[in-house]
């Protein structure tokens, strides 16, 4: 039961620190290197698609358990104290009076994106593949 309590408190805690990129994004404070890959984290967080779909057995969670959390922390990282400190004391107060995340229209056109490209390498590949044949 400990490990359980232990799993549940890690997963609020990234919820809180993925919503707090949210924020971080939006303060002048934050240095551009970091508003670029938070902005990408929290886009693709927020996004109701995901790069691997949940209905892949094993592959489909992996993102949602090892990926974004490691994205996420490295983001942290990266943001300096004061603004890291502001950032997950507004996002507390999001999910404390809402208590849902946002969403994002452009993580999910993000991630259509980076599919459809992959759809049309793959059949670039496949037609040069058959055109040799």
């Amino acid at each position: 039961m400990r490990l359980l309590d232990s799993a549940r408190a890690w997963a609020r805690r990234i919820r809180r620190d993925g919503l707090a990129l949210w924020f971080a994004c939006k303060d002048a404070r934050t240095p551009w290197h970091a508003k670029a890959l938070a902005l990408f984290v929290v886009a693709y967080a927020l996004s109701p698609i995901d790069l691997i779909p949940d209905f892949i057995p094993v592959l489909g969670y992996l993102d949602d358990v090892i990926l974004l959390p490691a994205l996420i922390w490295v983001v942290v990282r990266m943001l300096p104290a004061p603004v890291l400190a502001d950032a997950r004391s507004r996002a507390q107060e999001w999910l404390q009076s809402s208590g849902a995340a946002p969403r994002s229209i452009v993580g999910a056109v993000m991630i259509v994106t980076v599919w459809l490209v992959l759809a049309a390498v793959m059949a670039l590949w496949a037609i040069s593949a058959f055109a040799r044949t």
